[in-house]
């Protein structure tokens, strides 16, 4: 029997075992896959608090140091549900767990192409976030994959470092809003290929092109490029929390700054839940808030 058990060990998972250790809680951090979740995919961070620059993976076993270091328990395993009641169950798919509260901090990942050397390529001419790693392409070009709102934040973003923005959309039209599209139209050095998808990554140790199809002629093409965005959207991983949850139409937990999931001593962080920013600060800040809403519940 544990006071918390956190499910996901990234910054907002590891920041809430710190908290509630600190706290005097029994804590047990659940982890499927990687320790530090999503930023352990980014070679370079300059926009953390702290840090001039630092590697994703260098901050995660930081982090991941410092829970273990303050006495949380740390264990590899796929949560598949959570049920609810006086003491609340955790069912994965190696053990079940007990505990008098928990904290779902499983994350989102990025949407992927699922192309041949996707994986090789992240974080070497493949990446996800120009606030994250648009420093690194000043003065090149670049190709932004996807037309909604993500992607043309994220071109708009670009459009001010680089020398030239490609974007690659699979519609006849982009999707964002209109105001944003406007601000996108008005830039000289963004270029929009509509009706269009990427077939192919070339490159080995780096990404050096991208291979294309147009959708509606057929046509084949290779656009050369020194990097690219996808911005296709994220998916969280909630399915396992529907029942001590309400997810919205995609997939999110319901859930503001306060991280409480409506089911009492069930809270929520990070990226998982519903918010405007997906960033290490904001899923910081989560897991701060909910293990402190987590021991205020187990003090009363």
């Amino acid at each position: 029997m544990y006071d918390i058990i956190i499910v996901g060990a990234g910054p907002a998972g590891l920041t809430a075992a710190v908290y509630a250790r600190r706290a005097g809680k029994s804590v047990l951090v659940l982890e499927k896959d990687t320790f530090g979740g999503q930023i352990t995919f980014s070679p370079k961070l300059e926009n953390y608090p702290g840090f001039q620059e630092i590697s994703g993976n260098e901050l995660a076993q930081k982090m991941l140091e410092q829970a273990l270091n303050l006495g949380a328990e740390i264990d590899m395993d796929t949560v598949t549900d959570v049920m609810d009641g006086e003491v609340k169950e955790v069912i994965g798919e190696a053990g079940r767990y007990e505990a008098k509260a928990v904290i779902i901090a499983a994350g989102a990942h990025h949407r992927r192409l699922n192309l041949p050397k996707e994986e090789e390529l992240i974080g070497n001419g493949i990446s996800f976030c120009a606030v994250c790693d648009g420093a690194f392409y000043k003065g090149q070009h670049v190709a932004v994959i996807g037309g909604g709102n993500t992607a043309l934040q994220e071109i708009l973003l670009l459009s001010e470092v680089c020398d030239k923005v490609t974007v690659v959309q699979n519609l006849a039209f982009l999707t964002g809003e209109k105001k944003m599209i406007q601000l996108l139209e008005a830039k000289e050095n963004i270029e929009v290929i509509y009706n269009t998808i990427v077939t192919a990554y070339e490159g080995e140790d780096a990404l050096k092109a991208i291979h294309l199809v147009n959708t509606e002629t057929n046509e084949t093409s290779r656009l050369e490029v020194d990097g690219i965005f996808l911005a296709i959207g994220t998916a969280p991983e909630n399915e396992a929390f529907r029942k001590v949850s309400k997810l919205d139409e995609w997939g999110y937990i319901e859930a503001d700054e306060r991280c409480l999931t409506g089911t009492s001593g069930i809270f929520v962080a990070g990226d998982c839940r519903t918010k405007a920013y997906r960033q290490i600060a904001t899923a910081v800040a989560d897991g701060a808030a909910a293990a402190l809403n987590a021991c205020r519940y187990l003090d009363q």
